[in-house]
């Protein structure tokens, strides 16, 4: 995987804060004060719906920050290490995705697809970290 295609080290912090600092609380805040969105609005422009795709670019660009930015020391070996992890993730997703697809029906598919725009990202980063945690405990 070229690295120059990854962001410097520093998304990853930024995406983390746009996740946590950002994201949960605005989602936490609305539970709390009980806001409910009028369903029966049906245009493109309605509070729930940018509410919905505010939050899901959020999520997206967060994950996309924290998992493809550049480690302090980006080699080959780290380099495959996210080539598979990559991989891996996408195999297990789109595993998990038939699965779905297969025993469910109606809303539950459309539930399932907005969860499939950000769950290979949270499969690629645990892979990714996970590797490298093992690969750190295993050099000390």
């Amino acid at each position: 995987m070229k690295t120059r295609f990854l962001f410097p080290y520093y998304f990853k912090f930024v995406g983390l804060a746009l996740i946590i600092v950002i994201h949960f609380p605005i989602i936490h805040l609305l539970q709390l004060m009980h806001v409910q969105f009028d369903e029966s609005d049906t245009s493109l422009f309605n509070y729930h719906h940018v509410f919905f795709v505010l939050t899901y670019v959020m999520i997206v660009i967060g994950l996309l920050m924290i998992a493809f930015s550049k480690e302090k020391i980006e080699d080959e070996h780290i380099s495959q290490l996210r080539l598979d992890s990559l991989q891996w993730a996408l195999y297990l997703n789109y595993a998990i995705l038939v699965i779905s697809l297969i025993f469910t029906n109606g809303i539950d598919t459309k539930d399932i697809m907005k969860l499939n725009l950000w769950v290979p990202l949270v499969f690629f980063i645990i892979r990714f970290r996970w590797v490298l945690y093992r690969l750190n405990r295993s050099l000390n």
